[in-house]
């Protein structure tokens, strides 16, 4: 294959500024105040009404979220959290990050999610939280088991980090669920070029995260400043997100429609695209529900496909190799089929704003001939 891609399809993703972000960062800049501020307060609130929910507290990160989350669901030492092993590894390493142990779990091929009877088959006495990941920006309903988990004390924490703007229902993700976690990382659906944001079941579960983002202490900045002390009144982390983060995600919120209206497009696009192409399964998100966040296909020959393309300027990527066959998460390796079959065939195709039909259908195409290349290849020394 020589043929090199269009440099919009050679990125497998790429953040999308709507051109006012760098004037909402140096209104920050010239007034002074560059930590947690009232810009990150009016980010709180406008997420919160866009949500339609009661609440919403802002954290440096999508990790920080899922971390908080925890403590604030009283998650520690001695319990074990159910989480799918196809996900980003910062998924787990919050869960370690509370002493509490990962008990993996497998997932429904066909959409790289967890299913509520495999959860329900994974929870055991220890089961403190069931931590599901709404890959690719689908939404998971668990409204038909989550009276069954709060009767045993067990909290749902969804990791949203794809699922920024999708919904559940008529209602957007983080309407419905216990605790839900968005990442704004550089390249997620909505971005603070850094951030996260936690929902919270309720006004004292948001005060415990208010007060863990904040190194523990009670008191606004504000509060402080008119005092010669402060009360340190529990556990806490530098977390909390800045007013200038803040401010790149009110300037994307202003236009999250445009994004929501674009990436169901595009996912559309790949859908008719790949349609009738041999050996490729695309990975459903259900785009009429969702904000797509990635768009998946399983291949046969999946790293020799990724080497081939990669060698034409296509960027491809993988998303992910599974967590319970990291070395680091070795002393929680199961046998997880599905998951491992996924990962053996998963190939992220390039997805975001800035794509174009032209884009998609030549990286399509640069697809179904790395594939003929390389089946040719495996026939032949077969």
């Amino acid at each position: 294959m020589t043929t090199t891609a269009r440099p919009d399809a050679g990125r497998n993703a790429s953040p999308c500024l709507y051109g006012e972000e760098a004037a909402a960062v140096a209104r920050v800049l010239e007034g002074g105040q560059y930590g947690h501020t009232e810009v990150t307060e009016e980010f709180e609130g406008r997420i919160a009404e866009f949500l339609g929910v009661r609440d919403a507290v802002a954290v440096m990160s999508g990790t920080a979220g899922l971390h908080t989350a925890l403590l604030a669901a009283e998650v520690g030492p001695g319990h074990e959290v159910v989480v799918p092993s196809m996900t980003f590894c910062a998924t787990v390493q919050a869960i370690l990050a509370v002493g509490a142990t990962p008990r993996f779990v497998d997932i429904d091929p066909a959409t790289l999610c967890v299913t509520d009877q495999l959860v329900m088959d994974a929870v055991t006495d220890r089961t403190r939280a069931v931590m599901p990941v709404l890959f690719g920006g689908r939404a998971i309903d668990f409204s038909r088991i989550h009276k069954e988990l709060a009767a045993r004390d067990i909290t749902i924490v969804e990791d949203a980090a794809h699922a920024f703007g999708s919904r559940n229902g008529v209602r957007r993700v983080g309407a419905t669920g216990d605790l839900t976690c968005f990442s704004y990382g550089p390249i997620k659906n909505l971005t603070c070029g850094q951030g996260g944001i936690v929902i919270p079941r309720g006004h004292v579960e948001a005060a415990t995260i208010r007060r863990i983002r904040m190194l523990g202490v009670v008191q606004s900045q504000a509060e402080r400043a008119m005092t010669t002390s402060y009360g340190v009144e529990g556990f806490g982390l530098r977390y909390q997100m800045s007013g200038i983060n803040a401010a790149i995600g009110l300037a994307q919120l202003d236009h999250f429609g445009k994004a929501e209206t674009t990436r169901r497009s595009l996912w559309r696009a790949y859908r008719r695209a790949l349609a009738g192409l041999d050996g490729v399964t695309l990975v459903d998100v259900d785009p009429d529900r969702s904000v797509p966040h990635l768009c998946q296909v399983r291949i046969p020959y999946r790293d020799e496909v990724f080497a081939q393309l990669k060698a034409c300027g296509i960027g491809v990527g993988v998303h992910y190799p599974p967590n319970h066959l990291q070395p680091a998460f070795a002393e929680w390796t199961c046998d997880l089929p599905a998951t491992e079959q996924v990962g053996r065939e998963i190939l992220t195709l390039p997805f975001h704003q800035h794509l174009t039909e032209a884009d998609i259908g030549q990286v399509v195409t640069a697809l179904d001939q790395a594939l003929k290349t390389v089946g040719a290849a495996s026939c032949a020394r077969s």
